[in-house]
């Protein structure tokens, strides 16, 4: 397998995480691959036509993208269980839904400094992102406590990842004060050897 890779997109990191902790890392050869929304650079458009990374081409020459098709892929083809049956599934599923739209606000209030001209950026837009984030960690504060002391999923994966994309990118925004259970959970579930091995480049 290939998979289009940059060691700073959290989406990546999600798939990476996952990879390690199935043991299908060494499966898998990593392509580098980088671009912005104006400008694809190096992204697989012919893998991704969105432009996208990751992007996943199987054995069979299959390409998948998004990093949710691609986890559920992977575990599936591990047989890891990350993704339980039955009801709990759509638990699951939901929190990495929320986790993922915590990263999708964090990017955008970064390409909003970073690819928008300065004199046509929007301060109130950016902070309705982070007023998304806020709300999504206050409910993983009251609503996922429970769950996230239970066994390791693909939820907690995707969590773990975009709080780490909060620090990476956004560490002049504190978020632990207000959600101490959010912050713990966070503080042992970084020292996994997985998450220590997928640690980004100095921002």
């Amino acid at each position: 397998m290939r998979l289009f890779h940059s060691p700073t997109s959290p989406y990546v990191r999600k798939v990476m995480v996952l990879l390690h902790e199935t043991g299908l890392l060494l499966r898998v050869e990593l392509v580098a691959a980088q671009g912005t929304p104006v400008d694809p650079g190096s992204m697989p458009v012919d893998r991704n036509p969105l432009g996208k990374i990751p992007a996943l081409e199987t054995d069979e020459g299959v390409a998948l993208y998004d990093s949710r098709v691609i986890c559920r892929y992977l575990d599936d083809r591990a047989g890891a269980g990350f993704y339980p049956g039955g009801p709990a599934l759509w638990e699951v599923l939901t929190l990495e839904a929320t986790a993922d739209g915590i990263l999708d606000a964090a990017i955008l209030m970064v390409y909003e400094s970073r690819v928008r001209p300065e004199d046509r950026r929007h301060p109130d837009w950016v902070e309705g992102q982070w007023a998304k984030i806020a709300r999504a960690l206050d409910t993983a504060e009251r609503r996922w406590a429970a769950h996230l002391a239970g066994p390791l999923d693909m939820g907690q994966i995707a969590l773990g990842c975009a709080l780490a994309y909060l620090d990476y990118r956004h560490s002049d925004r504190p978020w632990r004060a207000a959600h101490p259970h959010l912050a713990a959970w966070e503080a042992e579930f970084s020292a996994r050897l997985s998450m220590q091995a997928t640690r980004p480049p100095m921002a």
